[in-house]
């Protein structure tokens, strides 16, 4: 009896101590939010006279001027005659590069990995198609201005878990709320695909058999997803021209329309060749366009890629290779041979905790595939340009030309080169505010040890 009553005090004190604590960890959630205030609508046109503007859909123009006004570019020239109305800063000798662009991330929908209330990118259950990642896009969180300070300026944050995740969105990294930050929403529907591996293990429970008849089973769910999907189109063709017909909306069925009916980006999340070989074998019978995201793979089936002109989206070039007796440099050469084998890609970083807080490093991942074959244009490229046509925005961004969104920094090196700064960074002509935590707490330890004495002049 003593001991019944023991135990339910301390359930008491604990639920008292937890109740407790919650409006505490609501006051460090919001304390930690970052306190950037987003950028003002251009409302005076700009000038950047004599910068060198690395265009990524041409050459290099060293000594160009720039000009944007309404969040467009409107002129690329040399010698630009600046209206009254017009603010003109001198950049010579300083670089202008489009936005690097993140194209799979959790950018904004995780802030701390390990903390379940700051991570929105999984809903329950396995089939969620009608999930969207920038209703759940968190402006504030603190990685954002960390990542803007390394010249990312659009992430496509991707909801994750499950068999079908739900539909991914483009982010601008500046705005108040997630409808101003949305530059595109689909930007694609995200499948799992299962695993066609099949454990000979001691140990395990399911027979080969068994294991096979696992992984056709989930290919013939994913068919019959499809076949549902075009049947409930056509009962709804069909009920929009009997008006009075009642019928209940399939929201999950309805969010799929776009990509089985209207042929618009799956990504299928696939890495192992027998995956990717799969994936593409399923789209084809199924009529559908499926990009591969992860695929490393995928330099062993490039003339299956171009054939079917699928793009691979690369997770991470700095990685050990899948197989212990593949070459160890495998994953840094991956993008030159994709490139050889004439495959459409762009670069990636690691998607997941805790990597969703590197983003920033994507630059990085980019001079890594430079430096095992790929020429610095073409790594540029891959995260700025094509990252763009594969996510179906490059009307908009990913190269300096006119008519383009004025969305790009200024550096004082040029890309692919270690320890860039960052001067300034503009988004659709919003000049973004640059600083950060990490800038933050660099001044105020430099500060530190200038008191003590120990800082170097």
């Amino acid at each position: 009896m003593k001991q019944n009553t023991t135990a339910i005090v301390k359930m008491i004190q604990e639920y008292i101590m937890v109740n407790k604590l919650l409006p505490f960890l609501l006051i460090i959630c919001v304390g930690i939010s970052n306190d950037q205030i987003p950028g003002e609508i251009q409302k005076r046109p700009i000038l950047l006279k004599g910068g060198i503007l690395h265009t990524v859909s041409t050459e290099v123009l060293d000594g160009y001027d720039i000009l944007f006004a309404k969040g467009k570019i409107v002129r690329i020239e040399k010698n630009i005659m600046a209206s009254p109305e017009t603010d003109v800063y001198d950049v010579f000798g300083k670089h202008i590069i489009p936005s690097y662009i993140a194209p799979i991330t959790r950018l904004g929908l995780v802030e701390v990995g390990l903390v379940r209330q700051s991570v929105d990118y999984a809903e329950r259950g396995s089939i969620n198609p009608n999930v969207k990642a920038n209703v759940s896009y968190n402006p504030d969180s603190e990685l954002i201005p960390v990542t803007r300070s390394n010249g990312v300026l659009i992430a496509n944050s991707v909801p994750a878990g499950g068999r079908i995740s739900g539909q991914s969105s483009v982010m601008m990294l500046d705005g108040w709320t997630w409808e101003q930050a949305t530059l595109k929403h689909p930007s694609g529907l995200h499948i799992n695909w299962p695993s066609m591996k099949i454990n000979y293990g001691k140990n395990v429970k399911k027979s080969e058999k068994k294991q096979r008849e696992d992984i056709q089973k989930s290919i013939r769910d994913l068919d019959k997803m499809i076949r549902n999907v075009r049947a409930y189109f056509r009962r709804v063709k069909q009920r929009n021209r009997i008006a009075d017909e009642r019928q209940k909306t399939d929201l999950r069925l309805e969010s799929m329309i776009p990509f089985v009916i209207e042929k618009k980006s799956i990504f299928i999340h696939a890495n192992e060749a027998r995956q990717i070989e799969s994936a593409v074998n399923w789209a084809g019978e199924n009529n559908l366009k499926i990009i591969i995201v992860g695929g490393t793979d995928s330099w062993r089936l490039t003339a299956l890629l171009v054939k079917n002109n699928i793009p691979v989206i690369l997770d991470k070039v700095e990685k050990v290779p899948m197989r212990r007796f593949e070459p160890v440099h495998l994953p840094y050469k991956t993008p030159f041979l994709l490139k050889e084998g004439g495959v459409q890609f762009c670069i990636n970083t690691r998607i997941g905790y805790p990597h969703d807080g590197n983003v920033r490093n994507l630059p990085n991942e980019a001079m890594r595939a430079a430096a095992y074959g790929l020429q610095k244009s073409e790594a540029l490229r891959s995260i700025t340009l094509s990252a763009a046509e594969i996510l179906d925005i490059d009307d908009l961004v990913g190269s300096l030309d006119v008519g383009k969104d004025a969305t790009f920094f200024i550096s004082d090196k040029a890309p692919m080169e270690m320890s860039p700064k960052v001067l300034m960074a503009f988004i659709q002509g919003r000049e973004v505010d640059l600083s950060d935590r990490q800038k933050m707490l660099y001044k105020k330890y430099q500060e530190k040890y200038r008191r003590l004495g120990q800082l170097k002049p």
